[in-house]
């Protein structure tokens, strides 16, 4: 299978040369994706409805991939403000809390400081299986 590349449309991929997420066999990553709305490219001012629109934007991209958050085997959350972390405790339960991926917060400037969230995924596809006689 042939790496596939994956974009949102977004200003920041074409500025920055990097794509939403690769597809590379089995496996899925997803950039860094942050709380804004790509459609207006319009971003809320606090941390909890961010996490939500970056998680929305981390599922879109997943879509694409044939993938789901059920095939996340490693979420990395980034945040300038270490504090705001415990805000968005009950929107990863509601997206992560059966799934439980292998997960690491860090605590890191973000590139444009409206950003309050940063979150990057990396999934692992199903295999195929194959058809008796196919």
């Amino acid at each position: 299978m042939s790496r596939q590349l994956i974009s949102t449309g977004s200003t920041f991929e074409h500025e920055v040369a990097y794509s939403r997420a690769v597809v590379d066999g089995e496996w899925v990553f997803v950039s860094g994706t942050t709380g804004y709305n790509y459609a207006d490219m319009t971003i809320a001012p606090d941390v909890r409805s961010q996490c939500e629109q970056a998680l929305k934007n981390v599922v879109a991209a997943l879509a694409q991939a044939e993938a789901s958050l059920s095939d996340v085997v490693r979420v990395t959350y980034i945040l300038p403000n270490a504090g705001d972390f415990k805000s968005c405790w009950p929107v990863l339960r509601a997206y992560f809390g059966e799934i439980r991926p292998a997960a690491t917060m860090i605590s890191a400037g973000l590139v444009d400081s409206k950003m309050l969230i940063e979150i990057e995924v990396t999934a692992k596809r199903p295999v195929p299986r194959s058809t008796p006689g196919a």
